[in-house]
């Protein structure tokens, strides 16, 4: 590794938000460039990107670095907005690293997993998919971004905040209210879905928590965001399938990834 981060991630999720917000605020770097390590690995390429301020070094600090080595290695920025982005940075990645056969078939699988999904949704009838709100954070809640409510979409949801492709946005425990979710998803950027299982149970004293009509149905599934929504890759496509079968677990089948757990009545996840 040649980056570490800056950010506080042993922090409870509201500590955090505020120092994100602070130190964005100021112009100040998350992350920090290890040039020495980096230097002595004298790389052919550069794989960065330039989609979130939080999760890496930016895109100015990588670029003067690259002036400053003595081998100058191509630099590949990644900023995908859907899938279809996703898929297509693979293709370049691969064809920059003489692997063009290597990522072709990695995509031609991953399209063909993405379309089975998508043929069987097809099947069930718009007024049968619940409304679904996607949290990538939960304090303060964050709507899902990019991709995410497209996953949504192709796994039989009605994204009730997020826009496809568009980023995620802070929202109010009201909004998220308004929006009537019949099912909440919730994959935090970054963390395990035991981690936000920390975060959920510190909202049983909100009372508007409590009255979403999933929470009352017992329709809150935790997914581990940071393996399977938060990153750009393709185990994007493990989440989709992951939550595919929790809205339509009789028509979606079980997904060959574990990582996506629905609660029980007491908050703890379900085995």
């Amino acid at each position: 590794m040649v980056t570490s981060t800056r950010v506080p991630h042993r922090e409870n999720s509201e500590i955090i938000d505020g120092w994100v917000r602070e130190h964005l605020g100021d112009n100040d770097a998350l992350y920090d460039l290890d040039r020495e390590r980096l230097r002595a690995a004298r790389p052919d390429v550069i794989v960065s990107q330039t989609l979130c301020d939080v999760c890496a070094v930016s895109s100015g600090e990588v670029a003067e670095i690259i002036d400053s080595l003595p081998t100058k290695p191509a630099l590949i920025n990644l900023e995908p907005n859907t899938l279809d982005d996703v898929f297509a940075d693979i293709l370049r990645v691969g064809q920059q690293l003489d692997r063009a056969s290597v990522s072709q078939t990695l995509v031609d699988g991953l399209r063909t997993r993405r379309d089975r999904v998508a043929a069987i949704t097809d099947t069930i009838p718009v007024a049968e998919r619940p409304r679904v709100t996607f949290l990538e954070w939960l304090i303060p809640p964050f709507n899902g971004g990019h991709w995410n409510p497209e996953l949504v979409e192709l796994a039989g949801g009605i994204d009730s905040l997020g826009a496809r492709g568009k980023p995620s946005s802070t929202q109010q425990w009201e909004t998220v209210a308004a929006a009537r979710p019949q099912h909440l998803f919730i994959a935090c950027c970054g963390f395990t879905a035991e981690r936000a299982l920390e975060d959920v149970r510190q909202l049983s004293d909100n009372e508007i928590w409590q009255q979403l009509p999933a929470v009352r149905n017992g329709r809150i599934h935790l997914a581990d965001g940071d393996a399977y929504f938060s990153s750009p890759g393709p185990r994007l496509v493990d989440g989709l399938e992951m939550m595919a079968h929790a809205f339509h677990p009789l028509v979606h089948p079980k997904p060959r990834a574990d990582g996506c757990y629905t609660l029980t009545q007491n908050l703890s996840i379900a085995e």
